[in-house]
């Protein structure tokens, strides 16, 4: 397509796209919603299991089978080293996982024929799922039990890749928030069974009391797989691989097909601009492109992103019914809280919705932040009483604490990582982010378990005092390095990006990425913004 041309037609989709109402893009894309809720849904899985191991460590049939007998307490329980190999066994087979789904979900845009992808990454994914999970059931001692979580770990790493940027892809901007941030309730609904499950199954007193919590985990990848079978691949993956032709009717399985209004083939050149624009930019597309030019910044604040999701405390929500049992409540309420810290934290994803519609995401998440060192410092301050019902109210400040979570942090940092990653290294960058994450969460875990357990510190509810110091530390970074990508379209942010333009001049600066054609050279610019006019092309 000619220059001229395909700069026209880009534009005025741009122009529509970013103009459109919350109402006309659920009428336009309700089948690409469907699409991208039902592949969200495959981290239903990974929400429910880690949260289940929390949850099981407070279990006496788990601890009977999986742990040793405590002389001291009298009780039977999983020592603070295994219960870092079960956590971290899951984290490290997530990074693998992570590794597969980069070089999968890519490798179509080198080879023909196109056999990869996000749709096939996640079918193989899932059927890896289903057999794994035969193991964790039929474990018959820790050991295996480790193997089962690191082989669960890899689908669940390549969920974690493929479902953020298929979110990002498959709908307008408006729309985006919304279907990346499900991703985060899909984590909460999985941590709200995990702890209705084991409250229905702790007072069993044989083995079922924890494999039915196993065992049900063989309820969700089935009925996602005779669906997505079904799924379209994303238009932008089509045209990174040169396929303009299979990418528009990717875009009309995505949308309504009677919208008079809707011009696919403008839509189109959006994406075939935007990819030419980061062509332009810079060519290569392998990992080490990632730490080149200005794509090292976008990965640092991606990656930032995420390490922020595992040092601002959030891992003792993960903990919550065994941090409660240390604190001193019985096993049966700490699992009741539980239930009721995960709805409380689907009430606030569902909530963010309606924040994210009228409040910057660098907002939302630097105040959610805020609201989390508090919450921690007033935990780890109630730990210095020994009333009854000091502990009631550690567990009120937890739940609170999910709450402001699932309101703020945890799912506009979905929205934020497939906003600011450049759109041809998104499924790389992503990649290396949540490698990080898993990474350091390899750290959290050990930390959480040596603070918790009464075989090594035994920190309690003190434990709470040194995640407000790392909360701290990740509230000063994203407040100098965390950019608005809100109502931006891809374009406009690599502009931005390209640019140079300050974390905290993003949302004040105006920006025209169809000033000029592709075949401009580009060059920095002022990004001091003058009243009445934009930056532009020089």
């Amino acid at each position: 397509m000619h220059d001229e041309t395909l700069v026209l037609e880009a534009k005025h989709a741009a122009d529509v796209e970013q103009q459109m109402t919350l109402l006309k893009a659920v009428k336009l894309y309700p089948k690409a919603i469907a699409w991208s809720v039902l592949l969200s849904s495959t981290l239903v899985m990974e929400g429910y299991d880690l949260a289940l191991l929390g949850s099981l460590y407070a279990s006496p049939m788990f601890n009977k089978k999986f742990g040793t007998y405590n002389e001291t307490t009298g009780k039977w329980s999983v020592s603070a080293a295994w219960q870092s190999g079960l956590s971290n066994g899951a984290r490290a087979g997530e990074i693998l996982g992570l590794i597969f789904a980069g070089w999968a979900s890519d490798r179509g845009m080198y080879e023909t024929p196109c056999i990869y992808g996000h749709k096939v990454t996640t079918i193989v994914s899932l059927i890896l799922m289903i057999m794994f999970i035969f193991v964790l059931f039929f474990a018959p001692n820790i050991q295996v039990l480790v193997v089962g979580e690191v082989l669960c770990g890899i689908p669940w790493g390549a969920f974690q890749s493929v479902t953020p940027a298929y979110a990002s892809e498959v709908a307008p901007i408006i729309l985006r928030p919304y279907l990346t941030t499900f991703i985060n309730m899909c984590w909460v609904i999985g941590q709200f069974f995990a702890a209705a499950v084991n409250k229905s199954s702790v007072g069993r007193s044989d083995e079922w009391a924890y494999k039915i919590p196993f065992g049900v985990q063989w309820v969700w990848p089935v009925p996602i797989l005779c669906g997505l079978i079904f799924a379209p691949e994303s238009p932008w993956w089509h045209v990174r691989h040169g396929d303009r032709k299979a990418a528009k009717a990717a875009l009309m399985r995505l949308t309504v097909r009677s919208d008079p209004g809707f011009n696919a083939d403008e839509a189109i050149a959006m994406i075939e601009y935007t990819n030419e624009l980061e062509k332009r930019m810079k060519e290569g597309l392998t990992y080490r492109d990632c730490f080149k030019g200005i794509d090292l910044r976008r990965t640092e604040i991606v990656i930032g992103i995420w390490l922020v999701q595992t040092l601002g405390g959030q891992n003792l929500m993960g903990y919550f019914a065994y941090f409660l049992t240390q604190a001193g409540m019985d096993v049966s309420n700490s699992f009741s809280l539980s239930m009721a810290q995960y709805a409380l934290g689907m009430i606030g994803t569902c909530g963010s919705w309606f924040l994210m519609s009228r409040v910057g995401r660098r907002t939302i998440h630097f105040s959610g932040l805020c609201c989390q060192l508090l919450i921690l410092i007033v935990v780890g301050s109630l730990s210095f009483s020994d009333a009854n019902s000091s502990v009631w109210a550690i567990g009120a400040m937890l739940i609170l604490f999910t709450f402001v979570y699932d309101f703020t942090v945890g799912p506009v940092t979905y929205s934020l990582i497939s906003e600011l990653s450049s759109t041809r290294l998104k499924a790389k960058t992503i990649v290396l982010a949540r490698a990080g994450y898993n990474a350091s969460n390899i750290f959290v875990n050990v930390m959480t378990n040596y603070q918790l357990s009464t075989t090594a510190w035994n920190w309690g509810a003190r434990t709470a005092y040194f995640w407000a110091g790392t909360c701290l530390l990740s509230a000063v970074w994203v407040f100098f390095r965390l950019p608005e990508p809100k109502g931006r379209t891809y374009a406009e942010l690599d502009l931005l990006f390209e640019h140079r333009v300050s974390a905290r001049k993003f949302a004040q600066t105006e920006i025209d990425p169809f000033s000029r054609r592709l075949g401009a050279d580009l060059k920095r610019v002022s990004t001091e913004r003058q009243p009445g006019k934009d930056l532009e092309y020089m």
